[in-house]
């Protein structure tokens, strides 16, 4: 037996313990989500992210009881002891905000650090833990005075978060290194941490293989013995393809050691394996949350990009025993459980609603999960248009039944550019290795990909079909049909958007968001002695908006503002252009448009092929070919470098 099933049937000796009728219940371990129950199940408080509202729902008469206005982009929900206070991080907000739930309003609020993710509260209600998703930290904070008692490091960008029974060991998960640190909240020291281990290749590509990254939840069970964490599998070194590169995953880790039983963990094929009535394996994709029965015997698996839910039997085996293929509602994030276990509550953040599953005791021999009315709408008025919503539910969906763009359940475009930014990892392409790039002032630097090969959206045609699977019947070579072009134009209207993926604020900078004494210095650097100004030119730090016609639009047949740095990888090939640009868009191997420094620190790593880690490695190895930096000491490398880390 499994560490997972082993933990998982401990706990039902502890039903005996369990609170009578009456009885205050003992504390459960917490995690963050975007959706959290009152602890007697009659009210569920969920974050609408986007919409910058939190909404109080009655889960028996299934309505929204009120809509409460919040931050910007509320992502995560702690309750008080005494269920008066909702203590919601708001990401782009920069803060943790107190929220009275009978007057529906905003009591006050903190600066815990920069974007502001995860969130718990400790048994006793006298703490709140928090994750700075861009300053690297942990945040403990007193939810009396609203004030930061202590943060510490944290990985590097530490996003989900769970708190033992007793509160007393916080598991923080890096969300892009797959790193889980576990810290003593007493002294908020860190007392152990693990690696997800990667999974071996395996002669068939369509089997589960790849880096762990993309740690979207992080669960214990019901007795605290393991640590569940929901995450993708990236294989980086197969030629990028929708069925052959990114794969669904639950690990399990020992919560006291934070080392991962690399048995126990749930892959395509390897116990998530449900067959259609055609015997067919029903492909899942893109995990975000994970919960457990009270009595641990059984495991619920929230699947974001297929909008599945996986019913694994922990008692029984552990793999997945039911599917429910397609929920209702567009990208399901979070679950909370009813108290009694026989209520799913999942939230859809990009329909704003809620959808209910009724569950079966969990030794009913045989019973299935089943989808309970229609969803629960959360929000008055949608503040994305229908064009922008459209858009967010293509980024983010990979329900091929539902979204055209996809092929067979497999990957969205989220797969890759994770959060719509970066998985800090490089993917095999035809071209050669390449680095993933962030989707943040996506239309604002000029030519597309790293050779600067595309000139308009609509060429992403090629990415769609060769990579993720989707409008096959479309011919690149020719005007866009009706139908895939409003689904591109969609996604546009929604990536355009400013606080759709935002330029991160640097954490380099000084408290009051100034750049330091050193960066200034390297700012001198970079504009004068060192050059880089040359390329990384205009307010968005590329020379690649340059690149226009006599019409004044982008065209790949200017290459002037492409460069050959001296960076070239040995698997790099030449380029044959593609149908879309008549392939008259041909590309020699080595020369690279230039990738804005807009937020630069937090894309690492770096280079077309992402074989620079740091900053410091990319500026030490440039040598004359990429700005003037050979006759640069180590201390205008580390200004320079300070630099780099400040823009924003």
């Amino acid at each position: 037996m499994t560490a997972a099933g082993a933990g998982a049937l401990a706990a039902v000796a502890l039903l005996g313990g369990c609170a009578q009728e009456g009885e205050k219940a003992a504390p459960a371990p917490q995690s963050g989500s975007s959706i959290v129950a009152s602890p007697d199940g009659e009210t569920l408080y969920v974050a609408n992210g986007d919409s910058n509202t939190v909404s109080v729902v009655d889960a028996k008469n299934r309505k929204v009881a009120k809509e409460i206005a919040v931050g910007k982009e509320p992502r995560e929900l702690a309750l008080s002891a005494d269920g008066k206070t909702l203590y919601v991080t708001c990401r782009y907000a920069d803060s943790v905000e107190w929220v009275d739930v009978a007057k529906g309003s905003v009591l006050g609020s903190v600066k815990t650090g920069i974007e502001p993710y995860g969130i718990v509260a400790s048994p006793d209600g006298r703490t709140l833990y928090v994750t700075n998703y861009r300053s690297g930290t942990v945040s403990a904070v007193d939810t009396e005075s609203r004030q930061v008692k202590d943060s510490v490091a944290a990985g590097v960008n530490p996003r989900a978060l769970a708190l033992s029974a007793d509160g007393g060991r916080l598991y923080v998960s890096d969300y892009l290194t797959a790193e889980t640190s576990i810290f003593d909240t007493a002294t908020m020291k860190r007392v152990n941490d693990g690696m997800l281990a990667p999974s071996p290749d395996v002669a068939d590509r369509k089997k589960s293989q790849g880096t762990p990254n993309t740690v979207e939840q992080v669960r214990l069970t019901p007795d605290g013995g393991s640590l569940w964490e929901a995450h993708l599998l990236t294989n980086t070194d197969t030629p990028v393809q929708f069925e052959e590169v990114i794969f669904p995953a639950l690990s399990v880790v020992d919560a006291r050691t934070g080392k991962e039983d690399a048995k126990a963990r749930k892959e395509l094929f390897k116990a998530i394996d449900v067959k259609d009535k055609f015997g067919k394996t029903i492909i899942v994709s893109n995990p975000t949350d994970v919960v457990f029965s009270p009595d641990g015997k059984k495991a619920y698996a929230l699947m974001g990009g297929s909008e599945d839910l996986l019913v694994f039997d922990l008692a029984r085996g552990g793999r997945a025993g039911q599917i429910i293929h397609h929920l209702p509602g567009d990208l399901p994030i979070g679950m909370a459980l009813s108290p009694d276990g026989g209520k799913l509550y999942v939230h859809n953040a990009s329909s704003h609603d809620l959808t209910v599953v009724t569950l079966p005791p969990t030794d009913e021999e045989g019973g299935q999960a089943r989808v309970d009315g229609e969803p629960v709408k959360l929000v008055a008025q949608d503040r994305l248009n229908a064009q922008q919503r459209l858009g967010k539910t293509l980024f983010y969906s990979a329900n091929s039944d539902d979204n055209p763009l996809a092929g067979n359940n497999w990957m969205s475009c989220a797969s890759c550019h994770s959060d719509g930014e970066v998985d800090r990892l490089s993917i095999m392409t035809a071209k050669g290795p390449r680095n993933v790039p962030s989707n943040a002032l996506a239309f604002e630097t000029g030519l597309f990909m790293w050779d600067g090969s595309r000139d308009d959206f609509y060429d992403y045609i090629h990415t769609v079909q060769g990579e993720m699977g989707g409008l096959s019947e479309v011919d690149p070579a020719k005007p866009l049909p009706a139908d895939a072009q409003k689904l591109f134009d969609a996604l546009e209207a929604y990536m355009t958007m400013p606080d759709a993926f935002p330029v991160p604020h640097s954490p380099f900078r000084t408290a009051d968001g100034q750049l330091t004494e050193d960066a200034e210095r390297g700012k001198a650097i970079f504009e004068g002695k060192a050059q880089c100004v040359t390329c990384h030119a205009t307010d968005v730090m590329t020379d690649s908006a340059k690149a226009v016609g006599p019409d004044g639009k982008l065209t790949t047949a200017d290459t002037d503002f492409l460069h050959d740095v001296g960076t070239v990888n040995g698997a790099d090939v030449d380029y044959a252009g593609d149908a879309r640009g008549a392939f008259a868009n041909k590309r020699p191997r080595g020369v690279y448009d230039t990738p804005t420094l807009r937020g630069v620190y937090a894309t690492a790593p770096y280079l077309h092929d992402g074989s620079a880690p740091t900053l410091e490695d990319v500026v030490k190895r440039a040598g004359d070919r990429h700005g003037h930096t050979s006759e640069l000491s180590d201390k205008e490398i580390q200004d320079l470098v300070a630099y780099l880390k400040q823009i924003q």
